[in-house]
């Protein structure tokens, strides 16, 4: 049976595009989440706690440079199931609390680089001013 809606390269380079910026981000909120965890005083978060963040964000760093390496061995395009991302986003939902609690507390943070998009991706749209 022939598919009645074949693959287009347009559909390939967006989904590409798309996979490739998400990836890249969930490692810029990986690192960042590494770089909050070396910051954090016991006020804020237990050592403990610290230490099972720290094995998630490593858990979620080594399946992330899975997927990356499998994107670039699959010469096609590729998605990733939404099971394997749904961890993967708790985790910065994490990164982002514990940010939060850290300025709360007054911890000087690090500037951040924010994620950039891949070569050749559409900017993103500028925040409208408040008028």
């Amino acid at each position: 049976m022939v598919d009645p809606f074949p693959p287009s390269a347009a559909a390939d380079e967006l989904l590409e595009q798309l996979l490739s910026s998400l990836l890249g981000d969930f490692r810029f909120w990986f690192e960042r989440g590494e770089k909050l965890l070396a910051l954090c005083p016991d006020l804020v978060m237990p050592p403990e706690q610290r230490q099972l963040l720290d094995q998630e964000l490593s858990q979620a760093r080594r399946e992330l440079l899975a997927a990356s390496s499998l994107r670039q061995a699959i010469p096609g395009p590729m998605a990733l199931e939404l099971t394997t991302m749904a961890p993967w986003h708790r985790l910065v939902l994490k990164i982002w609390n514990l940010s939060a609690a850290l300025r709360r507390a007054g911890v000087s943070l690090p500037d951040t680089d924010e994620p950039q998009a891949p070569a050749g991706a559409m900017p993103m749209p500028k925040p409208l001013a408040d008028s």
